[in-house]
């Protein structure tokens, strides 16, 4: 869960109208499948170190998986390129703009008190940034464990709230996303949400088909790929299709995308303009909020760039260590700069990483439903026990 479930659904809205939000949903469920089918690879060609450590993602079964189809320097280039795209993205939209946005909403809220102290919530931010990642894995696990669903339910609660609140017009603004959907501006405006919103700002927490997600997920306990694959499912559909769709209706009850209201606001504004037709308050929450959303994606992005580290670079602690004080530094920078053209060039990076990664899921896609039919053969003989059986 990130910015991009507050602000991202109302610049799709804003484009494309209601009808966005029917094109956000069906993204949403296609998602599900490209991340069963990311994160179920990820386990299978991860590469457990001598000392316990597990990695992988896209750069391993990229360079295995073409490996085994007698394509050897191709997947080895394929690999490289991605660990190069996610080690810079990582430096870019997984923290100097999740830095910048937090100290954006943080000074807005508060009037202006710290106007020309970017530098001081900069180092403040890096500090706690690497209090957490310095423990690796298991550190950023036990924080975003608490973080992400104290976020979901503290949004959520709000949310539904402001929706009941403008009971009344639930009936109209659910018909107006169908009366919407197949609009051509409907349709522009769900793609400019789930791939543009989604993907270049890397909010979507869910992540499907940027492939960064399996790096995390390659470091689950577990002999079984599949397994994995079907726990990655729940992602996009609670980030995506649930959470995403209460924010539509906040949008949609409130009628805050109608022309002139709320000075014409987008994106994040549009949002908390929604809550305060119903909560004159919510700004402050909502920041609050904004800076957990941006806490919990730099501590995860920190583990999808240090992977693209070492497997350029290997996994020597040092190595990791030079990593970590590198993106707690970018951390601080993002506070105290425009990020203009490094932002794009991160953006940039990412938005071409999807191309090696969604193409290593097709070509590999076989060997997914090979080892689910074979996974489910054993449950089918018993020779898996189902939980209730046990």
């Amino acid at each position: 869960m990130g910015i991009g479930n507050i602000g991202g659904v109302a610049v799709a809205v804003t484009v494309g109208g209601a009808g966005a939000t029917f094109w956000l949903i069906m993204a949403g469920f296609l998602g599900m499948s490209t991340k069963f089918v990311e994160c179920t690879l990820g386990v299978k060609y991860r590469n457990e170190n001598p000392d316990g450590s597990v990695s992988g993602g896209p750069m391993y079964y990229l360079r295995k998986g073409f490996s085994e189809r007698g394509m050897e320097g191709f997947g080895k280039f394929m690999g490289t390129f991605y660990a190069i795209g996610i080690f810079i993205g990582a430096l870019g939209i997984g923290n100097m703009f999740q830095s910048n946005q937090a100290y954006v909403q943080l000074n807005n809220v508060t009037g202006g008190l710290f106007d020309g102290l970017g530098w001081l919530v900069g180092i403040v931010m890096a500090a706690v940034v690497f209090a957490v990642i310095i423990g690796g894995i298991k550190s950023i696990a036990r924080v975003t464990e608490k973080i992400v669903p104290f976020m979901a339910v503290f949004y959520c609660f709000f949310a539904l709230i402001v929706i009941f609140m403008n009971f009344a017009a639930i009936p109209e603004a659910i018909a107006n996303v169908f009366d919407g959907a197949f609009t051509g501006e409907g349709v522009a405006g769900g793609a400019l949400g789930a791939l543009i919103i989604g993907f270049q700002r890397a909010v979507f927490s869910n992540e499907a088909g940027i492939g960064s997600a399996s790096i995390a997920h390659s470091a689950v306990r577990t002999n079984e790929p599949i397994t994995e694959g079907m726990v990655s499912l729940l992602e996009p559909f609670i980030d995506t299709i649930v959470i995403c769709t209460i924010t539509a209706m906040v949008i949609g009850t409130a009628n805050v995308a109608s022309p002139g209201f709320a000075g014409d606001a987008t994106g994040i504004a549009m949002t908390s303009a929604a809550f305060e037709t119903q909560i004159s308050w919510f700004p402050i929450p909502l920041a609050f909020a904004g800076m957990l959303f941006a806490f919990s994606t730099m501590i995860s992005w920190s583990y999808y760039g240090l992977k693209g580290w070492t497997y350029m670079f290997g996994e020597g602690d040092m190595g990791q260590t030079i990593y970590k004080l590198l993106f707690c530094a970018f951390v601080a920078l993002g506070c105290m700069v425009q990020l203009g053209p490094i932002l794009d060039i991160s953006d940039a990076l990412v938005f071409l990483i999807c191309v090696p990664n969604i193409l290593g899921l097709y070509i590999l896609s076989p060997l997914v439903k090979k080892e689910l039919d074979h996974y489910m053969a054993r449950i089918r003989s018993g020779e898996i026990k189902k939980f209730k059986d046990r």
